[in-house]
């Protein structure tokens, strides 16, 4: 059951990042925001329901659909490295410096205030 669960919340995770990274390019011009909105989004939903879906009666195939389908298929790694690289080609590799350092500073500030909401909600840590 795990195995469909992390295939449907796969599926829904990388359908979101899809529109979601259409969406934004359009509006926001040439720098990754997209990605780095995705990705900065997604560190802090995992957060979140790590913690929290282990203190609810929520089923294991349940949590892992959400957190290794959805959110592993949501967030983008690889095509973070691929803009920075991209970048760097570019001759931006100062542009893609702070892409990449900020990329990992907005995550980890991100999976703080989703760990901490987790457990002003009632989550266990």
């Amino acid at each position: 059951m795990a195995w469909i669960g992390v295939a449907l919340g796969g599926a829904a995770g990388a359908v979101v990042r899809y529109g979601l990274s259409q969406l934004l390019a359009q509006r926001m011009g040439a720098f990754p925001w997209a990605t780095l909105a995705i990705n900065v989004t997604g560190s802090f939903i995992l957060a979140f329901l790590h913690p929290w879906l282990l203190s609810t009666v929520a089923a294991p195939a349940l949590r892992v659909a959400l957190t290794s389908g959805f959110v592993g298929a949501y967030t983008t790694f690889s095509t973070m490295t691929w803009e920075a690289l991209v970048l760097v080609r570019e001759g931006q590799p100062a542009v893609a410096a702070v892409y990449l350092g900020t990329s990992l500073a907005l995550g980890m500030l991100a999976a703080w205030m989703g760990w901490a909401a987790a457990l002003a909600l009632g989550a266990r840590s």
